[in-house]
C-alpha cells in the first residue's frame, strides 16, 4: 500500500474526487496520507481534517530560495514516508531537487487536452479563457507524469469534454471538472499505485 501525498492550494475540489474515490474502494493500492497546502487557511485543509488525513502548510514565501522550499517540501514528504505525490491544483513550482527525489511518482492534473492550452501560464480559468478565444469544440483534461518542463511529462489519460456555444470560462471549468478531472484523476492515481504496489 503506497502513501500518497496530495498537494492543494485552493478548495480541493480534486483531492476530494481521490478521497471519495478511495473511500468506495477504488484504490486498494494506495491511500492519501498527507495533504501539503501552499498557504494556510484554504479549503482543502478542512476537506483533510474531515476525512482524518494529517496536512501540513509549505509556503514559498516563508523560505528565501526556491531551493531551501524544495527542501522544506522534500522533508515533509520524506517524514511521512510518502511513495507518490499527486499535485491537484498546485500552484507553487517543483524544483529539480524534488522531481528528482520521485521520479514517475508525480501526478498532475491539467484543464486541458495537453498539447493545448497548457505550459507556463495556463493555469486555472486561463486555460478555459484560451480555449473558448480559440474556438475549440472540444476540450478537456490531461493527468500526466511530472519532469522539469511545465506540462511537459508523459501523459498517463486524457478525456475530452464538449465545449458549448454558449460557455463562459467558468461553466467551462465546471464541466472539465465534473466531467473530467474528478472521473480522470482518482482512477490515474489508482492505476498508477497498482503499477508501482509490486
Amino acid at each position: 500500500m503506497l502513501n500518497i501525498a496530495v498537494l492543494v492550494s485552493g478548495g480541493g475540489t480534486n483531492l476530494q474526487a481521490i478521497l471519495d474515490s478511495e473511500a468506495r474502494g477504488e484504490n486498494p493500492h494506495g491511500r492519501v496520507t498527507l495533504v501539503v497546502a501552499s498557504r494556510p487557511g484554504v479549503y482543502a485543509l478542512e476537506r483533510a481534517a474531515k476525512a482524518g488525513v494529517e496536512s501540513a502548510v509549505v509556503r514559498r514565501k516563508d523560505y528565501a530560495t526556491a531551493e531551501e522550499f524544495d527542501d522544506a517540501l522534500l522533508e515533509t514528504l520524506h517524514s511521512r514516508h510518502i511513495d507518490l505525490v499527486v499535485l491537484a491544483g498546485f500552484l507553487s513550482i517543483l524544483g529539480h531537487k524534488v522531481i528528482a527525489a520521485y521520479p514517475d511518482r508525480i501526478l498532475n492534473v491539467h484543464p486541458s487536452l495537453i498539447p493545448s492550452f497548457c505550459g507556463e501560464g495556463f493555469y486555472g480559468l486561463r486555460v478555459h479563457e484560451a480555449a473558448l478565444e480559440r474556438g475549440v469544440k472540444v476540450t478537456g483534461a490531461t493527468v500526466h507524469f511530472v519532469n522539469e518542463v511545465c506540462d511537459g511529462g508523459a501523459i498517463i489519460a486524457q478525456k475530452a469534454v464538449e465545449v458549448h456555444e454558449d460557455d463562459t470560462p467558468e461553466t467551462l471549468q465546471k464541466r472539465v471538472m465534473v466531467e473530467a478531472e474528478w472521473k480522470l484523476l482518482p482512477a490515474a492515481v489508482a492505476s498508477v499505485c497498482e503499477k508501482l504496489d509490486v
